[in-house]
């Protein structure tokens, strides 16, 4: 007979892994309850052992699965009773068509009435594993405008970008450059490997990126050519059109904004908890541009 004392240890040794898959089981049915989860799993696990999880999870093993608030408040409590990182690490999501998202969000120069040509001043990507959801990696740069050097009041205003950041800079040539060093680092030029981008709109990479780069004569890499509008995601999963982007995803899918509207890696950030939301749900996120 299992004895409170040696829980703990005996979870840590010959039972944490089966009790781990277990409760993989469980977080990963979508639209059940959780007594079935339960019920099949009592074969391999004592009456001690199941009682002690409905005592972790509480009422939530029998709460509808599939939902991000069910899995965060199933973890969190898991985690308090020693399951830790190895907890989080075991919630999964349906499988996605690609293995990496690559989040981008420029901050360009801007004015009232607007300036033309627009340039990039702030380049971020955030390298989102396509299994897990997590952020792996980060690319953040500013980059110094040649056209229109001095930001505007208005601009800084919006972007809380102020002139100190964006002066001695790379230009946007050397910036893509190091943005493919960096691709390259992070195994995403792997032909294996799938990878798409994700941007909050066809802005970015419909209008501003090949616009600049034609302007100054660069090429535009094939992989900035094919991406996911948020905005037609969301749509897609949610049956509405977020008029006021991320403000209004946020608001739809109950997520705190994360940092200041318009800040590019902020903005980066809040593409990536939306995406996580949604994959939570069980949304496969698909390409939605259309060739050049």
């Amino acid at each position: 007979m299992w004895r409170p004392g040696l829980l703990m240890s005996a979870l840590k040794t010959s039972y944490k892994r089966s009790y781990l898959m277990w409760v993989k089981s469980v977080l990963d049915a979508s639209g059940c309850s959780m007594l079935a989860p339960l019920q099949t799993g009592a074969a391999r696990f004592s009456s001690y052992l199941l009682s002690r999880a409905r005592k972790v999870l509480g009422s939530h093993l029998f709460s509808p699965c599939g939902v991000p608030e069910f899995c965060s408040i199933s973890t969190r409590k898991l985690a308090a009773h020693g399951f830790g990182a190895s907890m989080a690490a075991m919630v999964s999501f349906p499988p996605q068509r690609y293995h990496y998202f690559l989040v981008l969000d420029f901050e360009a120069t801007c004015d009232k009435p607007q300036i033309q040509p627009q340039e990039i001043i702030e380049f971020p990507i955030l390298k989102l594993n396509g299994r897990t959801m997590e952020i792996e990696s980060t690319f953040h740069m500013y980059v110094q405008p040649v056209i229109h050097p001095q930001l505007t009041p208005f601009c800084t205003e919006l972007t809380g970008i102020i002139q100190a950041m964006v002066d001695g800079q790379p230009s946007l040539q050397q910036v893509l450059e190091r943005v493919d060093e960096w691709m390259a680092k992070e195994g995403l030029l792997d032909p294996n490997v799938k990878s798409i981008f994700v941007t909050c709109g066809d802005w970015d990479l419909k209008i501003m990126l090949p616009g600049q780069c034609q302007y100054l004569g660069l090429p535009v890499a094939d992989y900035f050519k094919q991406w996911i509008n948020l905005k037609k995601a969301y749509s897609f999963a949610m049956g509405c059109w977020p008029k006021n982007g991320l403000l209004d995803m946020n608001k739809g899918l109950s997520l705190q904004h994360i940092g200041r509207p318009h800040s590019g890696i902020d903005d980066c950030k809040n593409i990536a908890n939306i995406m996580k939301t949604l994959a939570y749900r069980g949304f496969i996120f698909k390409q939605t541009s259309k060739p050049f």
